[in-house]
């Protein structure tokens, strides 16, 4: 064993590698190895252990936050967050490394919040909408920390599932966790032809307008503005994924 890990690991692209990492964390959180509230070993320990450089080891961890299994503590470090799924049902972040795979979650989320905004505006309750209106001043004030801002993003999208009162929007949404929002895994801004500010003022206007249909209880009116906002996020990657082929070809 100790012949082996100290052997030179051929030379693999960069997005390689730290998808073989995630993969490689995640079944150790998945397996006890690393145990849930525990901290991860540092950067510096990874990047020994995997043989991988500390780029590689950075993004992989962004994609654990991303994906919810994990949270970073200025100063502190990085630590297994305590959600384990009881039904065993989750998307693995390993696996949703491509735009094609993030259309493809979109279609799922078009699928199921669409209806679920429906819902939410038929049967939430004034708490519940204080929650939704949290969740998006949370992701305003947060929006210079792309992790913050996802996961406020989430919080906002499971504020609805809740609203309809049918737990299983709820478990749907909670095991999918974070990995869902496109932004985790792509430069949204970037590839949009867009500078940061105005995706982020687009992204928060197209939010606004669930939540005020929500707010109204207007429920053909949240069904179409959750519509136009995730069908708006899947034609942006949409073209994107397309110009990325056409460089390709």
């Amino acid at each position: 064993m100790d012949n082996q890990s100290s052997q030179p690991r051929p030379r693999r692209k960069h997005r390689s590698l730290a998808q073989e990492l995630v993969a490689e964390l995640s079944q150790q959180i998945s397996d006890g190895v690393i145990k849930r509230g525990q901290k991860l070993p540092t950067e510096s320990a990874i990047m020994e252990a995997q043989g991988v450089s500390r780029t590689v080891v950075r993004e992989a961890i962004s994609r654990l936050q991303a994906a919810g299994l994990v949270e970073t503590r200025h100063g502190i470090g990085t630590f297994v967050l305590d959600t384990p799924s009881p039904s065993g049902f989750r998307i693995d972040p390993a696996t949703i490394v491509t735009l094609r795979d993030v259309l493809a979650i979109l279609e799922l989320r078009i699928s199921l919040e669409v209806e679920s905004a429906g819902l939410a505006a038929q049967r939430r309750t004034d708490e519940q909408l204080a929650a939704m209106r949290a969740a998006l001043d949370a992701m305003k004030q947060s929006a210079a920390h792309a992790s913050d801002a996802v996961s406020s993003d989430f919080q906002f999208h499971l504020q609805i599932a809740k609203s309809t009162g049918n737990r299983y929007f709820t478990d749907i949404m909670t095991h999918l966790g974070t990995s869902i929002i496109p932004r985790t895994r792509v430069n949204s801004a970037r590839i949009s032809h867009d500078d940061q500010p105005s995706y982020l003022a687009r992204l928060t206007r197209e939010h606004e307008e669930i939540y005020e249909a929500i707010a109204r209880q207007d429920s053909d009116a949240a069904r179409a503005a959750m519509r136009l906002h995730l069908t708006n996020s899947r034609e942006r990657l949409r073209q994107a994924h397309e110009e990325a082929e056409s460089q390709q070809a």
